[in-house]
């Protein structure tokens, strides 16, 4: 019963310094945040950020796009490595 309890506060305490956590990155992101609005110089200012943005995006899809096929390659490697020993 006490191993159990014991378990249960250590849970308790790794969900609640999740929360902290979140609630520090939060505070972060808030005081990141400008006091006033930002100015996009109109409509062109607006497309060309809107570009910048879609640029970072597609980068990083790119690069997780990468990351899936060297993890394939070695996921491939390992599973005819285990075949091969399988047969000796």
């Amino acid at each position: 019963m006490l191993t159990h309890m014991s378990h249960s506060k250590q849970q308790m305490a790794r969900v609640l310094d999740a929360e902290r956590q979140v609630a520090v990155r939060m505070a972060q992101i808030i005081h990141d945040l400008p006091d006033e609005h930002p100015e996009f110089d109109g409509v062109s200012g607006l497309i060309e950020n809107s570009s910048q943005i879609n640029k970072s995006i597609i980068s990083y899809l790119s690069s997780i796009a990468d990351l899936q096929e060297a993890l394939a390659e070695t996921l491939n490697h390992v599973v005819k490595e285990m075949g091969s020993n399988e047969e000796e």
